[in-house]
């Protein structure tokens, strides 16, 4: 018997054909897109909402369904998110871009830029910061001194600060020799962004705008809000739909602590699809050399990024989830088609995933991404 996610997804499937035979930029093809993402938020449409972005060649399109959350805010291309784990592609960006200046290797060990009286134990050799940018450090997901089952809490990386990163540190032995182990990488990320900022003597946040947000032109991401985006702020919400406060990261904001809105990310999407030229091209491209096996076949951890062969097609992709936000961004390589799905609530990440390659090609089949997570 089909389950409802088989239902769920080949009927947006269906929807997703019906937008691309007529191509992006019509009004036919924003109803067509937007009644699937009425599939997706169901009768909660006055309480949550989604928008969708779709990019080719021959330009940008978006689509709207649901609520903001917030009495008098329509969802649009100006509407903030927390993008959560779609930071790590950024992080990642900046450690290629500090690369490509010569102010760091690829090969360089972490505990180089990290305090000298900080000893790091090993597994066979150093940890280095291409290890923590492709996910195969050795370190587990999360650190083991975050308060007990964190992940019920409101706000549960607020207090988590470079001390207690330290801390757990220098009591860690990694289970796994550096570049041998595929394992998600919160932590790992986190770790990556507090050693690129202590090599600048710059915060993580001042460093990634800079040198990333700046030059792609990218006015709206952020981890500190301006008044405007404070303006433009969607509600998050949990799975029960119950009203959820932003995640504050502190050492752990390279992993996830960013917030965009669908205008900046298109103008991100369109710059790694190579549809835009920037001064951070060759960076941009580094991130897809390096190819790890994961645990799930046909899947590939790049930098920051993750790579899913299917069929014909090559995504490139990354999703992020927060206590109250789902996100996704992600590209196909052969026919040059993106997509962008945001969400103010938090539902399944798997689906995230799906709903998003789903919008990149209508006649991608739905795959389990249980192992992507562990």
């Amino acid at each position: 018997m089909m389950d409802r996610r088989e239902f769920l997804l080949g009927s947006i499937g269906a929807g997703i054909a019906a937008a691309y035979s007529g191509g992006f930029a019509t009004a036919q093809d924003t109803e067509s897109i937007r009644a699937m993402l009425k599939q997706v938020v169901g009768v909660n449409d006055k309480v949550v909402g989604m928008v969708a972005v779709t990019v080719n060649e021959r330009g940008t399109h978006m689509a709207t369904f649901g609520s903001s959350g917030v009495p008098g805010l329509t969802l649009g291309s100006d509407t903030v998110f927390e993008i959560a784990s779609i930071t790590k592609v950024l992080t990642a960006l900046l450690l290629a871009d500090m690369v490509q200046r010569g102010e760091v290797s690829f090969d360089d060990p972490v505990a180089k830029y990290l305090p000298a009286s900080l000893t790091l134990h090993q597994r066979g050799r150093a940890i280095t910061l291409l290890d923590l940018a492709s996910y195969t450090s050795g370190l587990p997901i999360m650190p083991d001194n975050m308060p007990p089952k964190w992940w019920t809490l409101s706000n549960p990386m607020s207090n988590y600060t470079e001390s207690k990163l330290y801390d757990f540190l220098s009591s860690y032995v990694p289970e796994y020799e550096p570049g041998t182990h595929y394992e998600y990488a919160n932590l790992g990320f986190g770790l990556l962004g507090v050693a690129l900022a202590r090599r600048c003597r710059r915060s993580y946040e001042e460093l990634l705008i800079e040198r990333i947000c700046k030059p792609l032109g990218l006015s709206h991401t952020r981890i500190t809000l301006s008044r405007e985006m404070r303006t433009h702020l969607v509600q998050p919400h949990d799975k029960e739909l119950n009203p959820t406060p932003l995640w504050d990261m502190q050492a752990l904001a390279g992993g996830g602590a960013f917030r965009s809105n669908p205008r900046d990310l298109a103008v991100f999407l369109k710059a790694c699809m190579g549809l835009q030229q920037t001064p951070l091209r060759k960076a941009i491209a580094r991130l897809v050399e390096t190819r790890t096996p994961t645990r799930l076949t046909g899947t590939e951890a790049a930098l920051g990024w993750f790579i899913t062969t299917a069929k014909d097609e090559e995504f490139v992709w990354k999703t992020g989830g927060s206590g109250g936000c789902n996100s996704f961004i992600g590209f196909s390589t052969r026919n040059r088609r993106g997509a962008i799905a945001l969400s103010n609530f938090h539902w399944n990440d798997q689906d995230t995933i799906n709903l998003g390659m789903k919008l990149i090609d209508p006649d991608h089949q739905p795959i389990d991404f249980t192992a992507y997570f562990t």
